[in-house]
């Protein structure tokens, strides 16, 4: 704080006696300038909290990047690198533009807002220019996730078509419906014109991010079809492995890493007491949010770890990473509004949803690299039901505000109202993504700027499209002219040229 601020003895001496006004006048002045002095440090250190939470949400597109790198193999690194810069890069300037004005910008009839179109008119009484780079990272987080289904096989123009299309448009509409005070299906609208008299609740995004994300992949690789080799003509599913776990770890850290401020950053304040003196304030709910994504995450990650040796046979750390940020994807609608034990209830349920979608994703021959479809899609939806089922009273009147009578999770003694709202909200996240993402993807195939030729799948994009490899590499699937030893063209003692 700026300036000191005295009041003695001395001052108001002169003051006193018949000028009694006076002086009150001036105890007060000086009162009311103290209160102003918190109020400003009140929203700098809401406002600091704010920020902080964006940039680590910022930081899980170098794991989105990590990840994505380590799934492929290393003949397309290069390609799906750029993609996750450019997915930040397109994504910041069409959020910009419309993306924000579409999600916050005032209503027109709980569909679309309308206002703030470039940030004209920015900020406003309820938004700080933190808050618009809070929810720029999250409207980057959906289109790397859909990056990830159609990776190793897609143009570099539908990249840019889809990104811009996606965080300008299709995801902010979606927030509007949710997020927005003014959304048709929003929890934060007059008690007596709620969605079942609840509203929708998706806290931090399995909806509204995460399926959002996991349907747009999921209709970008139907449209293409599988990577060639992916399946046997019989129908056999054939492993395209990534060519580095160290980097599906080090991208599975960085995103847990940014998934705190994901989480407990969508809160947006954290300075805001429940009883003057207490200890028990909106930085208790940030700390068991936390507590209860780390549990949801853990205990997935354990059940894919056992479920998936029970399966395969293997200790496969790809499939742990993988349950991980499923456990994750799924306890990010309800994370503020249940008890820790719950947690461990939806990361279990999460890592069985995602082993399986993979199966069925196997039996119809569908082709998804990092599992995006799957994880974000399948499990955020299955987030959604959880909130349903699980979220407690006491917590939603705390963070959507205390209302009389508002239905609250089915096993928690509730009823049904609530889940009924989520079941709502994923038929309608699914409509509305499958209507414009399908389309947009299906206009491209017949406009033929989606898919590769299968020249440049088979040589890798990185060669063909990007003027030369990440790193020099060995690939498993080249053929035997670069294998040494016997049956090989070169000697044991020679090493044959690296592609």
């Amino acid at each position: 704080m700026s300036g000191a601020i005295t009041c003695s003895a001395a001052d108001l001496a002169t003051l006193l006696g018949p000028n009694a006004t006076a002086a009150a006048d001036y105890i007060c002045g000086q009162l009311g300038t103290v209160n102003n002095k918190f109020t400003d440090a009140a929203f700098a250190i809401d406002n600091t909290y704010l920020l902080f939470s964006a940039y680590l949400v910022f930081a899980m597109q170098l794991g989105f990047a990590m990840l994505c790198a380590g799934s492929v193999r290393a003949k397309n690194t290069m390609n799906i690198m750029l993609t996750n810069v450019l997915d930040a890069a397109a994504g910041g300037l069409f959020y910009y533009l419309f993306g924000y004005a579409f999600a916050f910008g005032g209503s027109s009839e709980g569909f679309i807002g309308r206002h703030n179109f470039a940030l004209r008119d920015f900020p406003t009484p309820t938004a700080d220019y933190s808050y618009f780079l809070y929810q720029w990272a999250f409207a980057i987080a959906a289109a790397g996730i859909t990056s990830g289904s159609i990776a190793e096989r897609t143009q570099f123009v539908a990249y840019l078509i889809y990104s811009s299309f996606l965080t300008g448009f299709v995801y902010p509409i979606v927030s509007h419906w949710f997020w927005s005070p003014d959304g048709w299906a929003s929890p934060f609208r007059s008690a007596d014109d709620r969605l079942f008299s609840t509203g929708a609740i998706d806290f931090a995004g399995s909806g509204v991010v995460h399926m959002v994300g996991g349907i747009a992949g999921l209709w970008g690789a139907l449209i293409e079809g599988p990577r060639r080799g992916r399946f046997e003509k019989g129908g056999r599913a054939i492993a395209l492995r990534g060519h580095s776990a160290s980097l599906v770890v080090l991208g599975t850290f960085l995103l847990w890493f940014g998934w705190y401020g994901f989480n407990p950053g969508s809160f947006a304040k954290i300075l805001v007491p429940y009883n003057s003196g207490s200890n028990y304030g909106q930085w208790s709910r940030i700390g068991r949010t936390a507590v209860t994504t780390t549990l949801s995450g853990c205990t997935a990650a354990l059940t894919t770890l056992f479920g998936k040796r029970l399966l395969s046979g293997h200790w496969n750390v790809t499939d742990v990473c993988n349950g991980l940020l499923g456990g994750f994807a799924a306890i990010t609608a309800g994370c503020s509004v249940v008890e820790p034990w719950a947690a461990i209830v939806c990361g279990f349920m999460a890592s069985l949803v995602l082993i399986g979608c993979n199966k069925l994703a196997e039996i119809v021959q569908y082709d998804d690299p990092l599992e995006a479809a799957q994880l974000h899609g399948g499990c955020g939806a299955w987030g959604l039901i959880f909130v349903g089922l699980f979220a407690k009273e006491k917590y939603l009147n705390e963070v959507y505000g205390a209302t009389p009578g508002r239905p609250y999770g089915l096993f928690m003694g509730g009823g049904g109202k609530l889940l009924g709202a989520q079941l709502v909200q994923i038929l309608v996240i699914a409509g509305w993504v499958s209507a414009t993402m399908g389309t947009l993807f299906f206009i491209l195939k017949k406009l033929n700027l989606l898919r590769i030729s299968e020249k440049d799948e088979m040589q890798g994009m990185d060669m063909t499209r990007h003027g030369g490899f990440a790193y020099i590499y060995h690939d498993n699937n080249d053929d035997d002219s670069h294998r040494v030893g016997p049956g090989s063209p070169f000697p044991p003692s020679v090493t044959p040229p690296r592609v």
